[in-house]
Parts: structure tokens; sequence; C-alpha cells
């Protein structure tokens, strides 16, 4: 997956700060509504992905199969909430930051 110099300085920003990490979700979670919103949603969880430790990695804490997660983070994903929330938990949040 290719990212430009934007989204490794996001990626890094994710990897270094939690606080961070929680108030990006949360702004892409609230955001679903939005013109576009799902595929901005997706977007941020592949950059989230990446910066805690790549799909290989997630795929392995989220009990997926990481051609599974590829397909379920592309642009025509459609991930259902329970997937959603494994791979927000094995990045590291709970689904409840994002809530709160």
């Amino acid at each position: 997956m290719q990212f430009n110099e934007f989204d490794q300085t996001v990626i890094e920003m994710l990897q270094e700060d939690h606080a961070f990490a929680v108030e990006y979700m949360k702004e892409a979670f609230a955001g679903l509504d939005e013109e576009n919103g799902e595929v901005l949603f997706l977007l941020a969880l592949r950059r989230l992905v990446e910066a805690r430790g790549g799909f290989s990695k997630i795929a392995a804490q989220a009990k997926l199969n990481r051609e599974t997660l590829y397909r379920t983070l592309s642009e025509r994903g459609n991930p259902t909430i329970s997937t959603t929330k494994k791979i927000i938990n094995a990045a590291g949040i709970s689904f409840a930051e994002l809530t709160s």
C-alpha cells in the first residue's frame, strides 16, 4: 500500500501519541454521517493499522486473515461493526474511547 508524505506524518503521530490516535479515530467515526464519510473512515483505519504494526500484525491480533483485512479496509470495503471493533481493539484503542 502506497502512502504519501502526509500519510506518513499522520502514521508517525498515530504511533507516538495514544491521545492523538483516539481523537483522530473519534473524528473519523463522527464523520461517518458526512459525504464520503465511509471512505474517510476506512482511510483512517488503514493509517491506524499501519501505525500500530501493519496489516500482518493487526490481522493476527484481531484474529483475521491478512488478505481479508486488506479487502475489508479497501476503498470498496464494508467492515461489520464486529470487524471494526476487532481492528480498533487490536490497534490498542477501545471502542468506548471513541464514544466518550
